[in-house]
C-alpha cells in the first residue's frame, strides 16, 4: 500500500487502482470553489477511483458526496480514504458503472468526473496504470461522452460539472458533442489548460 497528501487528505491506494495525480488538486480546488456558490444538494464524482478528487471537492462544505465507481478495488481505497479523513458520514459509494448508477430523479449541484482519456492504440505507453483505469476507446473520449450525457441529465439548475481530459483537442470535441449531440442543453463555459491535462466546466 502507498500513501500521498492530497488536499490536505491522507490518501491511500496501491498499484491495482490508478495513482492519484498531484495536478488534479486543481480539479478539487475549482470543484470547492464553485460550491461556495453552488445550488443545494449532493455533489456527484463519476469514475471516482480512490476518492480523491471528490473528497477533495467537498472537504471545506458540509455536502454530501456520491461517487461512482466500477472496480471494487477502488471502492474499497475510496471507502477507507474518506474514513481515515472523518468524511465517512458524508460519502456513499456505489459500486456500478456509471450509466447505471443514478435513478431518472437525482439531482446533483456539482459533478466532478474523472473518466480514462487515453486512447486505446496508446495505453501501451503506460505500463504502470491499470488499463481500466485509462483506457478511453478509439478517440479517449467513450466514457467521457457518457459523463456529458449524465451531467446533461443530473445536474441541478445553476450547478457544474467538472470534467477531465487529456488535451485541448479533446476539450473541443466535447464541447462539439454538446452543442450537436445534446442540443446545447449543456455546454462547455471555460477550459482550464495544466501540464498533465485540462479542465472544463459544463453548465446547462
Amino acid at each position: 500500500m502507498r500513501h500521498l497528501t492530497f488536499r490536505g487528505l491522507a490518501i491511500s491506494f496501491d498499484d491495482r487502482v490508478l495513482e492519484p495525480r498531484p495536478w488534479t488538486e486543481a480539479q478539487s480546488g475549482w470543484a470547492a470553489e464553485l460550491l461556495l456558490d453552488a445550488p443545494p444538494g449532493p455533489v456527484l464524482e463519476l469514475c471516482a477511483g480512490v476518492g480523491h478528487i471528490g473528497l477533495g471537492s467537498v472537504l471545506s462544505s458540509n455536502r454530501h458526496l456520491v461517487m461512482v465507481d466500477v472496480n471494487p478495488v477502488a471502492e474499497q481505497f475510496a471507502q477507507e480514504n474518506a474514513a481515515a479523513n472523518g468524511l465517512e458520514s458524508r460519502v456513499e459509494f456505489r459500486l456500478n458503472g456509471i450509466d447505471t448508477a443514478l435513478t431518472p430523479e437525482e439531482r446533483f449541484s456539482l459533478i466532478v468526473a474523472d473518466p480514462p482519456w487515453v486512447r486505446s492504440a496508446d495505453t501501451s505507453m503506460f505500463p504502470e496504470d491499470p488499463i481500466l483505469a485509462i483506457d478511453g476507446g478509439d478517440d479517449g473520449l467513450d466514457l467521457a461522452r457518457t459523463c456529458v450525457d449524465l451531467i446533461d441529465r443530473h445536474l441541478s439548475a445553476g450547478g457544474s460539472g467538472l470534467l477531465q481530459l487529456g488535451n485541448t483537442a479533446q476539450s473541443e470535441t466535447i464541447a462539439t458533442y454538446a452543442a450537436e449531440s445534446l442540443s446545447g442543453s449543456v455546454r462547455v463555459v471555460e477550459t482550464r489548460v495544466y501540464e498533465r491535462g485540462v479542465l472544463v466546466r459544463i453548465t446547462r
